[in-house]
């Protein structure tokens, strides 16, 4: 949805958590407290929760296989006129081939029992995300990504 104004009400902000069982329902509500001004609508709101829950729980799984041995998980956050940019970053494992998956579709024509226990996630947020990137820096994932909510007219 676009709104009328040219600047965003949001100032950037910050989030820092560490991976476990919470972390992205933490997370989601810190980043939800810090997005009140920009009065999202349902299905924007739903958007980024998909999205940053998807990418949340792939960190705590894959990035921090170790339940014992949590780690930092950061998110930065800015909105610009062509919506909500996020860096989403770690200093778990990398990613295979140092490359984010492709996220391509599941094949789901078949008997329910014979159906993936996974890779949705990626598909949804590739299909979902804007200008997605993944760097590994030195020991740190970071993803940065754009979600079209909160779109601003240039009136």
């Amino acid at each position: 949805m676009r709104r009328p104004a040219a600047r965003s009400a949001l100032s950037p902000f910050e989030i820092s958590i560490h991976s476990g069982p919470c972390a992205a329902r933490e997370a989601l509500a810190l980043l939800f407290d810090g997005l009140t001004c920009l009065k999202l609508e349902a299905e924007e709101t739903c958007l980024v929760r998909l999205v940053l829950a998807e990418m949340l729980n792939n960190i705590v799984e894959h990035a921090y296989p170790d339940p014992d041995r949590p780690g930092p998980i950061h998110i930065a956050c800015h909105h610009e006129p062509d919506g909500l940019h996020l860096s989403v970053s770690d200093e778990g494992l990398p990613m295979p081939d140092l490359q984010a998956p492709l996220g391509l579709p599941q094949e789901i024509d078949g008997p329910i029992c014979d159906l993936p226990e996974g890779g949705f996630g990626w598909f949804l947020i590739r299909d979902l995300a804007k200008d997605l990137s993944y760097q590994r820096l030195a020991q740190e994932n970071r993803i940065e990504l754009r979600l079209a909510v909160g779109l601003l007219t240039s009136d």
